[in-house]
């Protein structure tokens, strides 16, 4: 019993340690912020899309299989992975697509 009771404050304590290195983008003034950000490959991982913006955006990818809207003033989980290490994977806001641009780069 001990050794689950340890296994599970280790996986807690491991978690925490994790939230703070997990990948975030931030739209803004129509844009995402940042425009390139790297993210692990070969595994799974959560990206949070956070809208700063008084409107709605779209998270978009083609090349990711993702399309998911964040209104205003939320934040959305995208669950993805595992990525292909060295590749680029561009995604866009489909609402401003003129500005809201960025690539996600599999490290």
């Amino acid at each position: 019993m001990r050794v689950v009771w340890l296994a599970i404050v280790a996986t807690f304590l491991a978690g925490t340690a994790w939230g703070d290195d997990l990948p975030r983008l931030t739209i803004k003034d129509h844009k995402f912020q940042p425009e390139r950000l790297e993210v692990p490959a070969g595994v799974k991982f959560k990206l949070t899309v956070k809208n700063d913006d008084p409107t709605a955006e779209e998270f978009e990818s083609f090349e990711l299989n993702r399309e998911k809207v964040v209104p205003p003033g939320k934040e959305i989980p995208v669950f993805l992975g595992p990525l292909d290490p060295g590749r680029q994977y561009p995604f866009f806001g489909d609402f401003h697509r003129d500005t809201a641009k960025g690539v996600l780069v599999a490290k």
